[in-house]
């Protein structure tokens, strides 16, 4: 009954089926493994965000190599920025709205200068590219709390002076002609003394899972569909050629006009003769007087 799926018709089908299926797999794994990474993020940042400040001299080497499970740890600095060195870096969205980050190095006490990001401004209206105003940080000794956010990569892209393209520690530390920790940098949290006019406040990261889990889920259904799908098709073949065998059962004929049966052609049955019947004396005398013209 099944004999038509070794058909090269019904094999390239089957092979068409099982890519198709290997393929959602893939997607359902590359959608597992973004629930992964989103996960890890989750944890970074239940973990570290709002945790107890530690010292500058317990981290120091997180700002030159950052620890992946170290993101998002609140520091405590003391020092003093650098104003002259204050750079706002491009495209740099919140909530859909357009803007820039403001960046400055910050020299710790201990001799070490790290850079902090105060937060954020939108496009300004007065001068194309660039933000209405930009608020100095506050001069003198400062208390800073930040919280660790890994160095970006080069875009391999310019931009204005006074501008970044990105927060490149080692292309920034260039534009300062010395030398500052390029593993990471500090996203503030609050500083002490406060500066009168400040940059918004960056808001505190997502811990939404998403929707990774039902696209994996959606894809593996998928490919698990595909091969009920082929196997439904292939059933309905069976059955169209079983309903197509006994009709042409019941209703073939042969060449020779007979009947075609299981057992083979039937001869078709000749209509029998009717038997002539006498005529009675009535009938005779009739046809007597028929012939003499009566």
């Amino acid at each position: 009954m099944y004999r038509f799926l070794f058909s090269s018709k019904w094999l390239g089908y089957l092979l068409l089926a099982a890519i198709f299926a290997a393929a959602c797999v893939g997607l359902g794994r590359w959608q597992m493994d973004r629930r992964a990474e989103t996960l890890a993020e989750i944890n970074r940042v239940t973990s570290n965000y709002s945790a107890t400040p530690v010292p500058f001299a317990e981290v120091k080497g997180q700002f030159s190599a950052l620890a992946a499970d170290r993101e998002w740890t609140q520091v405590e600095l003391r020092g003093s920025y650098d104003v002259d060195g204050q750079r706002i870096v491009r495209n740099r969205p919140l909530n859909g709205q357009p803007g820039y980050e403001v960046v400055v190095p910050f020299r710790v006490e201990t001799g070490e200068t790290v850079v902090i990001d105060r937060g954020w401004l939108p496009i300004g209206n007065n001068n194309p590219g660039r933000p209405d105003s930009v608020p100095a940080p506050p001069q003198g000794t400062v208390t800073v709390v930040a919280r660790l956010r890994p160095a970006e990569p080069d875009l391999q892209r310019g931009a204005p002076d006074g501008q970044l393209a990105s927060i490149d520690l080692t292309a920034y530390s260039r534009q300062l002609g010395y030398p500052v920790l390029t593993g990471a940098y500090g996203q503030l949290a609050s500083e002490s003394p406060a500066a009168a006019a400040m940059p918004f406040p960056f808001p505190m990261p997502s811990t939404e899972e998403g929707t990774h889990l039902s696209y994996s889920l959606q894809w593996f259904a998928f490919g698990v569909l595909m091969f009920i799908g082929f196997g439904y098709a292939a059933r309905q073949q069976a059955r169209n050629a079983a309903i197509d065998a006994e009709d042409a059962e019941a209703q073939g004929v042969d060449p020779d006009g007979g009947v075609m049966h299981s057992s083979g052609p039937v001869a078709r049955r000749r209509p029998a003769a009717r038997k002539r019947r006498n005529p009675t004396a009535e009938e005779e005398e009739d046809a007597i007087l028929d012939a003499q013209g009566f």
